[in-house]
């Protein structure tokens, strides 16, 4: 079949042929019918994550946001069958361990991340194994398509998964987002779903008007603003309640404490660059003083996938909005080298392999 795989960091991933892969006794073979292309993929491109002993090996086959259907299943699988339409999420559990049987799988003991590690190559591929099926594969309603499951991919359950389950986002609370890619398109749309206003910034007009047309009703352009947390107390009546960095540089982070108001609580999500290897000072002694939390949250545990793709069939959240760009195989590196400049909007879909 064919794959892209990293050989080396920075460089075109390289189309080759490969062995399809084979279940495991308790894994499934899917068929990728969608697959998003997302930052972290851009992360792992570049070679990022050394400085926290999580760096993308070379050889590695990419791709983490796959939706498609089951072709091969393993002795053990008893929960879908073949034909069924699946997604996978990125971080997959081994359904055994203590946060896995307490519903917290997305941060398994012993798990997997997929199209990032040797033992779960990736979906920029025409076909890609699921380890522990059951716990980790979601079967599909019929009437949600797979570009729609990619645009899900780690970007929109991780926005979802940030907001709902970790800062508990209700009806009248004001959310600031900072990063307006497809991460933090996602949390504007959600947040408008759970009853939230919301304020979107980004140093770019494009993705300040999608965020717009998804529900922001305040954006606010960084590249012009001298004082961007000012700027949203000024507009929320003392500062978000809840604050999003779903782009992962210093400057984001820090903003997105600064500008949450007493008690707040800040999300980290996005990942950050070889300017900080992981490290960003935070005011502290202001954070104590103000009693504000500040947040982790990685991808979504699959257990609560029924929660969202509930609110998608309502009519409630559309992902699919998100997606701006459908492209084939041979264009991934491409569009990872157009993250590089920050010339992507929305979110962009592999659908040709």
């Amino acid at each position: 079949m064919n794959a892209l795989v990293l050989e080396e960091y920075g460089e075109p991933l390289v189309l080759e042929s490969v062995n399809a892969p084979e279940p495991a006794a308790h894994g499934a073979v899917v068929e990728v019918e969608a697959c998003g292309i997302c930052r972290s993929d851009w992360h792992a491109w570049q070679g990022h994550g050394e400085w926290a002993d999580d760096q993308v090996s070379r050889g590695q086959i990419l791709g983490h946001e796959p939706a498609g259907k089951v072709v091969d299943i393993g002795e053990q699988v008893n929960e879908m069958s073949v034909g069924d339409r699946v997604a996978v999420p990125f971080n997959l559990g081994d359904g055994t361990c203590p946060q896995c049987r307490n519903g917290h799988g997305n941060v398994c003991d012993d798990g997997y991340a997929l199209g990032f590690e040797a033992d779960a190559p990736g979906a920029f591929a025409e076909q890609v194994h699921v380890p522990h099926a059951d716990f980790n594969a979601v079967v599909l309603p019929d009437n949600i398509s797979a570009d729609d499951v990619a645009a899900l991919g780690c970007r929109y359950t991780t926005a979802f998964h940030a907001l709902v389950h970790r800062a508990t986002v209700g009806g009248g609370d004001w959310v600031a987002i900072h990063g307006c890619g497809g991460l933090g398109l996602a949390g504007v749309q959600i947040a408008g779903a759970l009853g939230a206003s919301v304020v979107a910034v980004d140093v770019r007009e494009e993705p300040l008007s999608m965020a717009s047309n998804l529900g922001a009703d305040v954006t606010v352009n960084a590249s012009v603003i001298d004082d961007v947390p000012r700027s949203i107390q000024g507009q929320t009546n003392g500062g978000a309640d809840v604050s999003v960095d779903a782009l992962g540089r210093a400057e984001t982070c820090r903003n997105s404490i600064e500008c949450l108001t007493t008690r707040g609580s800040h999300v980290q999500v996005g990942l950050t660059t070889e300017a900080e290897k992981g490290e960003v000072s935070l005011p502290v002694d202001s954070m104590t003083r103000w009693d504000v939390d500040f947040l982790g949250s990685r991808g979504m545990p699959s257990s609560r996938y029924d929660e969202l793709l509930t609110m998608i069939a309502a009519g409630h959240l559309d992902p699919g909005a998100l997606v701006t760009n459908r492209v084939s195989l041979t264009e991934v590196s491409d569009r990872l080298a157009a993250m590089s400049s920050y010339e992507t909007s929305g979110i962009e879909v592999v659908t040709e392999f």
